[in-house]
């Protein structure tokens, strides 16, 4: 389980990197532009929210697609069909890598819950 401290630090697992080539990886941050792009349809206002730049976000989608091997987000411009979505692959992908983190994050929960608890009982000796 994961949980925030008081210093807004989550605690548990906080990145779950998953490679499956030299060209193609999936993590906290690349799933979570993803995530952002289905629901805005904009990769420019998920950059936003991410607080990172167009041009970053727009790199992070071209590594995801050229990665990949298939397009994980669609983007269009100009028009009326302008905007960014997830393709049936992207969605695939996306929803299968939280899925990993869900499932980490329950097999590992029992020995966090321990080391947290002995974290919190030696800074209790300082």
């Amino acid at each position: 389980m994961t949980a925030k401290s008081a210093k807004n630090v989550t605690i548990g697992l906080s990145h779950l990197r998953i490679t499956l080539s030299e060209t193609f990886y999936i993590g906290p941050g690349r799933a979570d532009l993803m995530e952002l792009i289905a629901e805005t349809g904009s990769i420019s206002e998920a950059a936003k929210r991410m607080g990172m730049s167009y041009k970053r976000a727009w790199s992070l989608v071209q590594a995801l697609n050229e990665g990949f091997g298939a397009p994980l987000v669609d983007a269009s411009r100009g028009g009326k069909e302008q905007g960014a979505s997830l393709s049936a692959a992207g969605r695939e992908v996306l929803e299968r890598y939280r899925g990993m983190q869900e499932a980490t994050r329950r097999a590992i929960a029992r020995d966090v819950d321990a080391l947290s608890a002995l974290h919190t009982d030696m800074s209790d000796r300082k």
